[in-house]
């Protein structure tokens, strides 16, 4: 009882309630909310992983990471342009509404509008068409090879509840446009949204007519983020929470000598790198007529700058894979020589700034988050100080996610961190289409700095319309090894992840995609 008052205590006084314990109930805590509960507010993977809970896509992926049907009994591919979709009949909406064609037509439409901030997760649609009620054609670019893997993540609305509630144009957290479903939610999915308080809690409730075969025994999700790790690693110990799918990396051998506990850890598909942005001034620096990081030189100078063992050993614990590449090895697409970096040499890089004509250095804007990816604030922190040892100023601006968010979408920085696990695609033209092509149409949603470069365009251009697999991964890493040659990006490394559940949980499923999937958890009984 004491154990459990002292972590309450702990709670309370970090801002966050939860809830006592109650039969089929999984308490969670991230490390930090969801950004909105429309899911094609932001391309961010956790809010879509979670809003997964409630909506579905046409087809999904397995236990094994293999696509398989969902709100799509079955598929053929029509002509090199058409896919046609056999949907699933006889499923309801959380409200009582039937799930149709015109639900599929109006969802594709609302995420491949032009302000939709996921419409590059579609970057070969077209368009779309009802055949009957329960059969759909989607059409794409020619020959373009990755639709169903597009598919996983669009979610698919009730269009009678969009318009009912005047939300058919998309949201977008970036722009701070919101509507009816940044707030509430209406899917097919195996739990049912109940209530949200963003920043303290959100409630989900088993779907008991949910069209697929039940294999958890969750009765209610109560979602509280704690972005304490102190805070977090206490209400495990103490069983005040059920499950954190971010357990702090320090903690771990804590957490893992706490006999009710069990932590889950795996390298994650997702790749930490750093962007610099290439307008032609720079954002916020003391070089007022220019941007110095369009010099080729000056990249390589603060590549060459970050000690990326030290931050592996260090700020890491160990856990993280040091690479020189922008895609983990399980990603299709990557080759080893991608991993490659650049020598870690502060008097290179010293050298290489004087040559660029930067002796003294110079100052810039250097934008991360303290809530997004694993240990990202005191990685930040760590690099910051490497280059200010080689003479450059960074000016470290910290915050939450969707405020710094905002600011790279509209380009208010010089470097930033990134990170990207290539979902929903799993293969490396999900990088290559939405962070390193130029912005045009659906390409380049994420490219925040405004890189570009002709054969890296046309490279992917190509790989988008090759059906060849083998072909079209071989253009896929040409296409990174040119970034790499152009030292447009700096990697840093795949971060580890790293969850840990309490006595009252039985099973979860994790994969490397680091999504948890709590419609396959099991609770104690």
């Amino acid at each position: 009882m004491m154990a459990w008052r002292s972590a309450a205590l702990a709670a309370l006084l970090a801002g966050v309630f939860i809830a006592p314990a109650e039969a089929g109930t999984l308490r969670w805590a991230p490390q930090r909310d969801i950004v909105s509960m429309d899911p094609y507010s932001f391309g961010d993977t956790f809010t879509l992983s979670v809003l997964n809970h409630v909506y579905e896509g046409l087809v999904r992926y397995d236990s094994k990471l293999q696509i398989e049907p969902a709100l799509a009994e079955s598929w053929e591919v029509v002509n090199p342009t058409t896919w046609r979709f056999h949907l699933r009949k006889g499923v309801k909406y959380h409200d009582g509404a039937d799930f149709t064609a015109d639900d599929v037509l109006a969802s594709l439409k609302r995420v491949s509008d032009p302000n939709s901030p996921l419409r590059g997760n579609l970057p070969s649609y077209v368009s779309s068409s009802k055949v009957d009620d329960y059969t759909v054609d989607i059409v794409v670019t020619e020959n373009y090879p990755l639709l169903l893997n597009d598919l996983t993540n669009i979610h698919i609305f009730d269009q009678g509840w969009l318009v009912t509630n005047k939300a058919e144009a998309p949201t977008d957290v970036a722009k701070g446009v919101e509507g009816y479903a940044t707030s509430h939610a209406n899917g097919t999915g195996p739990f049912k949204f109940v209530s949200r308080k963003p920043d303290a809690e959100t409630v989900f409730e088993v779907n008991p007519d949910w069209w697929d075969k039940r294999q958890h025994n969750v009765d209610r999700i109560v979602m509280t983020p704690i972005t304490s790790a102190a805070t977090r690693v206490a209400a495990l110990i103490s069983g005040e929470i059920d499950f954190t799918n971010q357990a702090p990396l320090q903690d771990i051998p804590r957490l893992e000598a706490s006999p009710d506990l069990k932590v889950l850890s795996n390298s994650e598909l997702r790749t930490i790198f750093f962007v610099m942005n290439q307008t032609p001034k720079a954002f916020e620096s003391d070089v007022t007529d220019k941007n110095p990081l369009q010099d080729i030189k000056v990249r390589q100078a603060l590549y060459h700058a970050i000690d990326a063992d030290a931050i592996q050993k260090v700020v890491m614990a160990g856990l993280s894979r040091t690479t020189g590449s922008l895609v983990s090895p399980s990603i299709p697409g990557y080759v080893p020589e991608l991993d490659k970096r650049l020598s870690y040499d502060p008097e290179l890089a010293k050298k290489l700034l004087a040559e660029a004509g930067y002796p003294d250095g110079f100052s810039f804007s250097f934008l991360c988050r303290n809530t997004e990816f694993v240990n990202e604030e005191q990685i930040c922190q760590a690099v910051s100080a490497m280059w200010a040892r080689v003479g450059l100023r960074p000016n470290l601006n910290l915050g939450p996610t969707t405020i710094q968010d905002a600011k790279f979408d509209a380009g208010q920085f010089d470097v930033g961190t990134l990170g990207w696990a290539n979902e929903p695609m799993i293969d490396s033209y999900s990088i290559l289409v939405q962070v390193v092509h130029s912005k045009t149409g659906n390409a380049g949603v994420f490219n925040w700095g405004g890189w570009k470069d002709a054969e890296i365009d046309a490279l992917i251009d190509k790989a988008g319309a090759t059906v060849d697999r083998d072909e079209r991964l071989a253009l896929q890493a040409k296409a990174l090894l040119r970034a790499n040659e152009l030292s447009m990006f700096i990697p840093v490394h795949q971060q580890p992840m790293a969850w840990a559940t309490g006595a009252n949980i039985e099973s979860v499923l994790q994969l490397s995609d680091n999504k948890p999937r709590h419609w396959l958890t099991r609770m104690t009984e």
